[in-house]
């Protein structure tokens, strides 16, 4: 039993589920952006190069046969692929810059003075009555 609570302690931590709640919108993120690169940026790309789709572009290695297709190397895909990290890399950039400028603006304000002992505050106020005499 011990090792099945332990198992739940590690798995309910803070840390573990912000974790889990990052990969789901992340790979939300990712079909988002995969649909933008695909179907937004690489037409219009296609299109400013002659109507060419990048995806359906390949080297062809070796022809197809009655019995085998043909070998090739689908290098509009991997250009799809590179453009969608590009992308996903720098909106990451973005949100880490973010937030690591909200806490500089944190670490930067200053922090209120802290209350004078009780012993300083007794002291001012005799230093007070002894002025008022």
């Amino acid at each position: 039993m011990g090792m099945v609570s332990e198992f739940k302690a590690f798995a309910m931590r803070g840390n573990v589920v912000d974790m889990a709640v990052g990969v789901i919108i992340g790979g939300a993120f990712g079909a988002i952006v995969g649909s933008l690169v695909s179907d937004v940026m690489m037409p219009v790309v296609g299109l400013a190069t002659g109507g060419v789709s990048f995806a359906e572009q390949a080297f062809e290695l070796k022809a197809a046969t009655d019995t085998t297709p043909a070998v090739v190397i689908g290098y509009g895909k991997l250009l799809d692929a590179i453009i969608k990290f590009l992308i996903v890399a720098f909106c990451l950039f973005m949100v880490i810059k973010g937030m690591n400028a909200a806490k500089k603006k944190e670490a930067a304000a200053p922090a209120a003075p802290p209350a004078p002992p009780k012993q300083e505050v007794l002291l001012e106020e005799i230093r007070d009555l002894l002025k008022k005499r």
